[in-house]
C-alpha cells in the first residue's frame, strides 16, 4: 500500500469529520446508558472490575463503520476489536485508535464521566484527538499544529488551557490525577498504594518521600483525565496500565495545549510520544506551566516530572 501523506488541512477535514461521529457516538452511548441502568447486563473481561457491555461494542462498530466509509485506506485499532483479537501492527500509515466507552465502570453506575475517543495516528505519533462526554455534552479536540480546544453545551469553542498557565514550584502545590485501574493484584495495588501514600502524605509528620499534594483525585477514565489536565485543571496525571486507545486522543490535545507527555520512568522528557511510549503503558502528563523568575514553563514541566518519578516506585504492568 502506497504511504498516505498527511497535511494540515487533511487533519483539519480528519478533525470536523471524527467531531460529528463522536457526537453520533455520544447519542448512542447515552441511549446504552438508560439501557444498561435498566437491566444490569454487564460482562467481565478479567476480573469483577474490568468491565464491558453490549455498547462497548455497539460503539466501536458504529465508529469503525463510518471511519471505514469515509477512510479506507487508514489502519484501525479499538479497544474492543483488539480484545476480540484483531491487532494490526502499528505502521507509518495513518491509523485510528480508539476507545468506543473510556470509562466503563463510570457507564455501568450512571457515573456522568465516560466518554468516546476518537486518535489518529500518523508515523508513529498521535497526530488527532476528539474526545467527547455526551452526559455532560463535552468535547475535547486537538490536532497537531491547530491547537486543543474545549466545547461545552453548545457554547463556542474555547481554547486550551483555559487561562494563562500559573506556575507550579513544587509537587507539594498539585492536585494530582490517578486511578485504581483494573489489575488489583497484590503486587500492583501494593506499589499504587504505596506511590499514593507518598504523594499525599506529610513528610513532617514521618512519611518518608512524602510531598504532600494538595489532593489526588481519579475521574475513572484516561482520556478526561488528560483532557482535564489540559485544561488546567488537573495539574498532573499518572497510570501505569492504560493501553493506547486510552491515551492517544488525549496526549495530542494535552500537547497542543502546552502539555507535556512522557512515558515510564526512563523515557526521554521530549515530548515525543512515539511507539515506544505509545504502546509502553506507563503514562504521565503535565499542564503547561507558566514561566517563574526563576525558570521556564518547560523546565518546570520537566524537574516535576523527575520530581515525580523519584517520588513513586516503577512497575510492570501484567
Amino acid at each position: 500500500m502506497s504511504q498516505i501523506e498527511l497535511g494540515t488541512s487533511d487533519l483539519q477535514e480528519i478533525l470536523t469529520f471524527t467531531t460529528a461521529l463522536a457526537r453520533q457516538a455520544g447519542d448512542l452511548i447515552l441511549r446504552g446508558s438508560e439501557a444498561i441502568l435498566a437491566s444490569g447486563n454487564v460482562d467481565e473481561k478479567k476480573n469483577s472490575v474490568d468491565l464491558v457491555t453490549e455498547y462497548d461494542v455497539k460503539v466501536e462498530e458504529l465508529v469503525k463503520g463510518e471511519l471505514e466509509k469515509k477512510y479506507p485506506g487508514f489502519q484501525f485499532i479499538g479497544e474492543e476489536s483488539y480484545a476480540a483479537g484483531s491487532r494490526p501492527p502499528l505502521t507509518d500509515l495513518p491509523t485510528f485508535c480508539v476507545d468506543p466507552i473510556d470509562g466503563t465502570t463510570n457507564f455501568v453506575h450512571g457515573f456522568p464521566h465516560v466518554a468516546v475517543s476518537i486518535g489518529l495516528i500518523y508515523k508513529k505519533r498521535p497526530v488527532l484527538g476528539v474526545i467527547y462526554n455526551p452526559f455532560l455534552d463535552q468535547l475535547y479536540t486537538g490536532a497537531k499544529g491547530l491547537g486543543s480546544h474545549m466545547t461545552l453545551r453548545g457554547l463556542p469553542p474555547r481554547r486550551l488551557p483555559l487561562a494563562t498557565p500559573r506556575p507550579l514550584p513544587s509537587l507539594s502545590q498539585a492536585l494530582i490525577g490517578i486511578e485504581c485501574g483494573s489489575d488489583r493484584s497484590a503486587g500492583i495495588m501494593h506499589a499504587k498504594a504505596e506511590a499514593y501514600r507518598r504523594l499525599a502524605g506529610n513528610p513532617a509528620e514521618g512519611v518518608e518521600r512524602g510531598r504532600m499534594a494538595h489532593s489526588l483525585r481519579a475521574l475513572g477514565t484516561a482520556a478526561l483525565n488528560y483532557c482535564m489536565v489540559a485544561q488546567g485543571g488537573l495539574d498532573i496525571y499518572w497510570e501505569i496500565g492504560c493501553w493506547p486507545w486510552d491515551i492517544c486522543a488525549g496526549a495530542i490535545i494535552a500537547q497542543e495545549a502546552g502539555g507535556l507527555v512522557a512515558g515510564g520512568h526512563s523515557t526521554p522528557l521530549d515530548n515525543d510520544v512515539n511507539e515506544e511510549i505509545l504502546t509502553g503503558r506507563k503514562y504521565i502528563v503535565i499542564r503547561a506551566i507558566g514561566d517563574s523568575e526563576a525558570e521556564k514553563g518547560a523546565d518546570a514541566q520537566k524537574r516535576l516530572i523527575k520530581d515525580f518519578y523519584e517520588t513513586v516506585d516503577d512497575f510492570t504492568p501484567r
